[in-house]
């Protein structure tokens, strides 16, 4: 098991512990506290804190996507269940069977809702920087990150660089094999980037088969390497499924803010269509001989 699996689980063991801390909080302030006191208190709002901490770890930790609702509709049945049953206890066995099992229905329902809508809001908001298919960053996201490093780079006199990365032959990929093969290939290739790439750096997917590195403190002899370094690994990765598939990579380093984010952005994707277009002549005149 991984360690992230493992800080998931781990959490939601917590999350079991406020569980019952709450209920039997709630059951001792009516129990033993005094009647005139004990009944004219609640602790029931506090059952929402389970509810909510569990759709922020599904959000956040996401080990499986497609169980993120499952998991919630779960701890929300539970912890419906341990409400109806703390407040069924501290009057059992007086305490009507058919109010018990609406009470747990109604409440079910009442915190699946608000356990979705949560995960629903915190998805929404990650994605707002990610793109959705490979987990990178979006345009978006990368034109702040890019704003930034300039200003660092003004700053410090430090070079930063740019790669616009390109699959070749990923249209005819997708044509004959559908999108969802299409798909697999782009997020290999995003695997690719962040396993090539260091902590600091920026990978960015911008639509299509288009992806951009932020390469913060790296000036053309770093970019060479990395370059050399990414298509060796997408090569080995892309082998055997997807051997008809290449990159072409165009970079752009620069020192401060001397353009706009666009402008380098569009370097970048000039001089990739160039090795592109190199990759090209290169071929062909390999075939007329």
């Amino acid at each position: 098991m991984s360690d992230k699996a493992i800080s998931y689980y781990g959490r939601m063991l917590l999350v079991a512990a406020e569980v019952l801390l709450i209920s039997f909080l709630g059951f001792a302030l009516v129990k033993y506290l005094p009647d005139e006191v004990g009944r004219y208190i609640s602790v029931d709002v506090l059952y929402c804190l389970p509810i909510i901490q569990t759709a922020r770890f599904a959000a956040t930790h996401r080990l499986v996507r497609h169980s993120d609702t499952q998991v919630s509709t779960v701890v929300a049945f539970v912890v419906a269940l341990v409400w109806s049953g703390t407040e069924a206890a501290i009057i059992w066995p007086d305490f009507p069977l058919n109010a018990f099992a609406l009470n747990v229905f109604t409440r079910s329902v009442m915190f699946t809702v608000l356990g979705n809508t949560i995960l629903t809001l915190l998805h929404k908001s990650e994605y707002a920087h990610k793109d959705m298919l490979t987990g990178l960053a979006n345009r978006v996201e990368l034109l702040e990150r890019l704003e930034a490093e300039q200003l660092r780079s003004e700053r410090s006199g430090s070079p930063y660089s740019l790669l616009y990365i390109d699959i070749d032959q990923f249209k005819s990929l997708n044509d004959s094999h559908g999108h969802h093969v299409g798909d697999e290939a782009l997020k290999m290739l995003a695997d690719v980037l962040r396993a090539s790439s260091r902590k600091s750096d920026i990978a960015a997917r911008l639509g299509g088969d288009e992806f951009v590195l932020l390469l913060p403190d790296t000036d053309e002899q770093g970019c060479d390497i990395l370059i050399e370094r990414i298509e060796h690994f997408s090569k080995h990765v892309f082998d055997g499924r997807f051997a008809q598939l290449s990159l072409s990579i165009g970079r752009a380093t620069k020192i401060g803010k001397t353009q706009m984010v666009d402008w380098i952005i569009q370097l970048a994707d000039e001089n990739m269509y160039e090795a592109k277009k190199l990759k090209r002549q290169t071929v062909n005149c390999a075939s007329d001989q």
